[in-house]
Parts: structure tokens; C-alpha cells; sequence
């Protein structure tokens, strides 16, 4: 049974798979935190918490003479805010006595199966075959707030997902200053800490620190889990590497202001807490009333960084992306941005997509420029009218003539966005987020519409859904091109302004949720001037998102092998561009160029109409080794081989399908050593007893040898070269 409870012992048990996460009801009802780890036989494992009597420790009053129990040196399970645990706290509830003192105890617990949906929010999902959920209600006997700690765990991955729900069951007003969605409490600081940081075109670069007394972190404040920082860390042993060695992750399911914080304190223990930013955040419950945070999703792993990988992988392929498209075959796509930027007619759209359904690319994707008078970055946000100005003869035609050459019709909104010089905003100034009698920022020339209020939420939703379904559009590129300032909304009072950037990104999740649902085949594709808002919240919503606006196959191998951390391949929008790069002005060869983007949803972003005719047979070739690939790379394990944040030269990478029937390798050499050595690559994952034939050169190698005496790698000259290698099992 995967949860279990002693009733005499007061011990909850979550089991997984492979791990075993522990806690216990101890004196006056507090909730100890006592294992997360590799899985246990043994059910009984309150031994575990000792008693410290350490000078200048807070203890309850009733517990005199004995010092040995303190709220500071306990390992807590959801600390609570001025009770004498001065480590950072979970949860702080200003109750009618206007104190931000909380003291919640166990009350009781229900156990079930499946996995409840979180009001308003994202989440991991399961049915009642897939999973098991624990509940346990804990109460604030002065403010009457009951706070309900929700775990559950998977029949099939070692994850445990965590959130919590508030409800003021007082009868006065009572104001959430802080409501974190999880804590690990560890008994030793022996780690390190990797997260990843980035900024706009280098998003999800790898760091990894020792941890040291004191607090360290992430956190966002842009109102977007943003480009700079991700809702994810990791707390590794300080030997942990790919394949060995111990790793806790934590992954937030949100998409707006986070924290995620390590606390090493004065005993050498580590407190790892993750969720909503508590800077400039509050609630206010009414009576009855309840809030809902976000999910937390915790992956323990005692086989090193690369299982932990997986695990989220699979989860988030299986149980977090959802609708039409999340095991279906996503189409290959032109964006046509890099080719045009805002200049262009229906005739070019036209033209590209002609060369395109030539080459086998299946979607053609409108960028930005096509609504309002949108002819540069400046004015039209908002006016999501089509310019037949510029595209004569209207939208539908245009749509209906790529139709006519075999391919879908995408197109780019930016919805959450306003021009300063747009109809909408002369007509709704208020709609903007702003403060009244302050001056605002502008950032790429805009404004962010207030997407708290509903009546923001309807007009988008009538625009959209206007041009989507008039005009047969089949994918939309969702773009959020800056980050929030001023974060006020003049339909909240002045004692609620604090709660304006947790309901705009509930009014971000309304929207998306209600344009998928009335339109259950749309592929939704989320971007925030590239990768500022890729997490597990917005794979939720769209089950791709465009992993960076840098499109340089080698700043690539970074970025996506950062994000591989925790977010699938399948997940990451990764396009061939024009070179010299737009972004890097570097020049890398068509071939790599492809590699790169196949480890990912794959798609083009340049002028078709300007390639020589070698590059088309390429870019044909490529897209038939896509096609012939795809379930393996989209659907199959992903092992890192090479890690280009330490090695100097190259990265590699590879896919091995579920069967282990099928493997594809990347290897890309980043830089040129002039005087290289002999270098040979060891795979992963593979079936040792089985026979593999490289497809390319007829060899066959048993699996144990691919793994453990590797391949030999070609002598290539020249930065950004690559090549890829393609095994299948034989059979027996």
C-alpha cells in the first residue's frame, strides 16, 4: 500500500517505487518530518527524531522541566511563523489580533486513491489506478484556521507532489502573509545546491554551489517565474553526479512569483522550502473561505542527477501535459519571424509557405505584425483585428490557401500585452496595470493588461476565439514579452493589492484553460520573449514551449541541456535558423543546426525562398530522419553523456526508447582542438544482453560494450560540427 498510517504509533508512510518519505504526529499534535530517502522495510522510524536541549531554544511552556522539545530543532513537516522555530517558516496567518503568529496542530487525516485538481491552478493529475492521496488537516486553535497539508504519491514514478489548501473557518476576516507549498527538513548540510539561472537568451544555465550556514536561493519578483531564475532546485550529495550518488528535486507547478530557499542552520541541518514569493503577497480569507497553493513535485533519487532527470520527464510527459496533443505527433513548423520580422504581405507568407510545403515542413506559423496597426514593436497590442491592409483579401483566404497546399495555419498573439498607442488602450486605460497618481514603466514598448479583472479575461477570450474559430487556425504561439512593474489593479481595494499577482496568473491559467477547452485540438505553444516563463505551470496549459529566443545551435546545446534537468524534450520548441545568427551573428553548419533542433518539437525559422538547392536537400534530410526518430527522442529515456557547462569542446546526448530497442546519439564539438585526442563515447541505458547494429555502418556491438567500451568518435575539424549515430536491437 503506497500510504500508510500507524494509529498507534502515529506514523505516515509514503512509498514509491523505489523511496520511502516519513512523519509523525509527536507531542501536542505538531507534525514531524522524519525520512525522504531511499525505500524502507521498516514502518516504525520515530527513533528517528531525537530531542536537543540547546540554549536559547523555545519550547511550549507545558513541556518544563524538559527542554529536549523544541520547535527551532525539530524537523517540522510545515513550520508555522513565531512560535520558536526561527528557521524559515511555511506559514504565517494575521488572525482579528493583527499578529502574524500561527500554531497549527494535527486534527486528523483521510487517505484515498487517485489525486484531487487544485482549484484555479496547475497540477501533476492521476486516476484511481495511478495514484494515492493523503490529506491531513492541521489546525490554528486561536485564528480557526485549518491548513490541509495534500501528498500524493505515483504508482509508477518516484515522485511525491505536495500542496496545501487554507480555510478560515473563524468567523472574522483573516489575512495570509505567507503560505509556502512545501519544506524539506534534511539532518546534514552535505550538499550542494544546483538551480538555473539564465537571462532573456541564455535561459536554464546549470550552477551548482556548496551549500553554506546561512539561507541561499531562488526567487522571482517579475511576475513570471522569469528568464533570470527557474522554479526548480536540486539538492545533491556533493559526489552526486549523472549516475551516481543522491538527489532531492523540487519542482514548482506555477508560473508566477516563487521562492525556493536553503537554510543550513546552527546544527548543521538543511531546510529546503518552495513556493509563492510571501514578498508584497497576501490573502484575505472571509469566512468559509479558502485559498489553494501551488503544487509542489518532489523527485528523490539515489542513482544520480540523470534519474532524477527522467523521472520528470516521464511524469511531466504522462501526468502534466494534457489534451489532444500530448501523445500525439506535433507537427514540423516555419515560423516565418526571423524571415520577415513586421515586414511582409500576404504574397510573402504566401511564397514561404509554397517553399515549405516543398521541403516537407507540415505548419505554417504567422508571427508578429498581422492585427491592428502593428507595423513595429511600438503600438497595436490589444487590437486583435486583422490588417487587411496587409493581409488583402483577409486572414481566412490566406489561411484557407495554405490549406490548399497540405499544411495547418498558426498564428502569434501576444494576449496578456498593451500598446500604449492601441484602440484598446484609448479605450481602456484602466485595463493596463498601474498605480494611480504614479508614472509606469514601459518595457519593448508596452504596457501589461490587468488579467486579474474578468472583464479583461472576456475581451481577450472573444478575440481570440473569434479569429481561431472564423478563421481555422490550428496552433497559436502565446508570447509574454515583458516582465510586470507596477502590479496594482484598480478593481481590488487598497487592503487586497497585495493578491494582484497571484490572480493575474490565475487569470492567465483561466484564459488558456477556457481557449483549449473550446477548442480541444488547438496546439498551444507558450513563449515569454523565449523562455522567461518555461515551467511546469504553463506545461500544463501548452504541452511545448519555446525554449529560447536565441536560436544559435551551440548556445542551444546549453540551454537545452540545462533545461533537460527537469523539463522533457518533448516540451522544448527548438527551431533551424538563419545564419550568421541573428542573435550571435556566428555562422554553424546547416547540419548541426538540424541535430541540435531535433532534440526538440523541431521546426525552421528563416527565408525558405533564399536556400540553395544543396540546402533544401539537406533541410529534406533532415526532416526525414525527424520523422523516423521521432518516437524515440519525443517518448524515450533521455541519458546526458557529455555536459557542455564542463567540458570545453563538445556535449553529447542520446534518446533510448522504452523497449530499449532503439537509441539516438548527438554528439556536437562545440570548439576545435587543434591537436585533438582519440575520443571514444560511452552510451547509456542500454539492454547489455542485447545485440545493437549501428543503422549507418552496419556494425553490431553487444549492449554492455556500447556502454562500457563506448564508440569511436570522428575526427572533425571546425567549431559546431556534429553527428548523430542510430542503433536498433537486433533480434534474436
Amino acid at each position: 500500500m503506497p500510504i500508510s498510517f500507524d494509529e498507534h504509533k502515529k506514523i505516515f508512510k509514503l512509498d514509491t517505487p523505489n523511496t520511502t518519505y516519513a512523519m509523525q504526529v509527536i507531542r501536542h499534535g505538531c507534525l514531524a518530518h522524519l525520512y525522504y530517502g531511499k525505500k524502507l522495510t521498516d514502518n516504525d522510524l520515530g527513533y528517528l527524531i531525537r530531542g536537543i536541549n540547546l540554549s536559547f531554544a523555545a519550547y511550549p511552556a507545558e513541556e518544563a522541566p524538559d527542554r529536549s522539545f523544541s520547535f527551532g530543532t525539530t524537523p517540522l513537516e510545515y513550520p508555522a511563523f513565531g512560535i520558536g522555530d526561527f528557521r524559515t517558516p511555511c506559514i504565517s496567518v494575521e488572525g482579528a489580533d493583527g499578529t502574524g503568529v500561527t500554531d497549527i496542530r494535527y486534527v486528523s487525516h483521510r487517505i484515498y486513491k487517485g489525486k484531487p485538481t487544485l482549484s484555479g491552478l496547475p497540477a501533476t493529475y492521476a486516476d484511481e489506478n495511478e495514484a494515492q492521496t493523503l490529506e491531513i488537516d492541521m489546525k490554528d486553535a486561536l485564528t480557526g484556521v485549518v491548513v490541509t497539508l495534500i501528498y500524493t504519491t505515483f504508482e509508477n514514478y518516484d515522485a511525491i507532489t505536495r500542496s496545501c489548501i487554507v480555510k478560515n473557518c473563524s468567523d472574522s476576516d483573516v489575512s495570509i502573509k505567507r503560505v509556502l507549498s512545501a519544506c524539506l527538513d534534511l539532518d546534514t548540510c552535505d550538499y550542494d545546491m544546483i538551480t538555473l539561472y539564465g537571462k532573456w537568451a541564455l535561459e536554464r544555465q546549470i550552477e551548482r554551489r556548496r551549500l553554506a550556514h546561512g539561507i541561499q536561493g531562488v526567487e522571482s519578483m517579475r511576475g513570471s517565474s522569469s528568464h533570470q531564475q527557474n522554479p526548480f532546485v536540486a539538492i545533491v550529495g556533493k559526489n552526486t553526479d549523472e549516475d551516481n550518488g543522491e538527489a532531492y528535486g523540487m519542482s514548482l507547478v506555477y508560473s508566477s512569483n516563487f521562492t525556493a530557499l536553503a537554510e543550513v542552520g546552527e546544527l548543521n541541518t538543511t531546510r529546503v522550502v518552495m513556493g509563492i514569493n510571501p514578498q508584497n503577497f497576501s490573502w484575505t480569507l472571509s469566512p468559509n473561505e479558502s485559498f489553494t497553493a501551488p503544487e509542489v513535485v518532489m523527485v528523490y533519487s539515489d542513482k544520480g542527477i540523470g534519474n532524477m532527470s527522467r523521472t520528470y520527464h516521464r511524469l511531466y510527459r504522462n501526468n502534466l501535459c494534457r489534451g489532444y496533443w500530448k501523445n500525439r505527433r506535433r507537427p514540423i513548423l516555419i515560423n516565418n519571424w526571423e524571415a520577415t520580422y513586421f515586414n511582409f504581405d500576404e504574397k510573402k507568407l504566401l511564397d514561404i509557405a509554397k517553399s515549405a510545403s516543398e521541403l516537407g515542413i507540415e505548419m505554417f506559423v504567422m508571427d508578429d505584425g498581422w492585427f491592428g496597426q502593428r507595423d513595429s514593436d511600438k503600438r497595436g497590442l490589444g487590437d486583435w483585428f486583422v490588417n487587411e491592409n496587409k493581409i488583402k483579401g483577409g486572414l481566412k483566404k490566406l489561411v484557407d490557401d495554405v490549406h490548399t497546399l497540405g499544411m495547418k495555419f498558426g498564428i502569434w498573439f501576444e494576449p496578456e500585452m498593451i500598446s500604449e498607442d492601441s484602440d484598446l488602450y484609448r479605450t481602456h486605460p484602466d485595463w493596463c496595470l498601474h498605480v494611480p497618481g504614479r508614472g509606469y514603466s514601459l518595457s519593448r514598448c508596452q504596457l501589461v493588461l490587468d488579467m486579474s479583472r474578468q472583464d479583461v479575461i472576456d475581451y481577450l477570450f472573444e478575440r481570440m476565439s473569434s479569429i481561431i474559430g472564423e478563421c481555422g487556425i490550428e496552433y497559436v504561439k502565446w508570447d509574454m514579452n515583458r516582465s510586470l512593474t507596477e502590479v496594482s489593479s484598480r478593481l481590488l481595494p487598497p487592503d487586497r493589492q497585495c493578491e494582484t499577482a497571484h490572480r493575474y496568473v490565475l487569470g492567465v491559467y483561466q484564459l488558456m484553460e477556457r481557449l483549449v477547452s473550446k477548442f480541444p485540438k488547438l496546439l498551444l505553444e507558450g513563449c515569454s520573449g523565449g523562455g522567461g516563463r518555461f515551467d511546469a505551470g504553463m506545461l500544463y496549459c501548452s504541452p511545448q514551449y519555446w525554449t529560447s529566443d536565441d536560436t544559435d545551435a551551440l548556445e542551444r546545446v546549453r540551454i537545452q541541456y540545462g533545461t533537460s534537468y527537469v523539463y522533457p524534450v518533448s516540451a522544448m520548441g527548438a527551431h533551424v535558423s538563419v545564419c550568421p545568427n541573428e542573435q550571435t551573428g556566428r555562422t554553424v553548419d546547416l547540419n548541426t543546426r538540424g541535430n541540435v533542433a531535433m532534440s526538440g518539437t523541431f521546426g525552421y525559422e528563416l527565408d525558405l525562398t533564399k536556400l540553395t538547392d544543396e540546402e533544401k536537400d539537406t533541410i529534406r534530410a533532415q526532416i526525414k530522419e525527424f520523422d523516423e526518430q521521432y518516437d524515440v527522442i519525443s517518448y524515450g529515456d533521455q541519458y546526458r553523456l557529455i555536459n557542455p557547462f564542463e567540458d570545453n569542446y563538445s556535449a553529447a546526448w542520446m534518446f533510448v526508447s522504452e523497449d530499449k530497442n532503439r537509441a539516438f546519439v548527438t554528439y556536437v564539438q562545440t570548439k576545435t582542438d587543434p591537436n585533438p585526442p582519440m575520443r571514444r563515447l560511452k552510451l547509456k541505458g542500454l539492454d547489455p544482453t542485447k545485440r545493437y547494429i549501428d543503422t549507418q555502418s552496419g556494425v553490431s556491438y553487444m549492449g554492455d560494450t556500447l556502454m562500457n567500451a563506448g564508440i569511436n568518435l570522428p575526427m572533425m575539424f571546425g567549431d559546431g560540427k556534429s553527428c548523430t549515430f542510430k542503433f536498433k536491437a537486433q533480434e534474436k
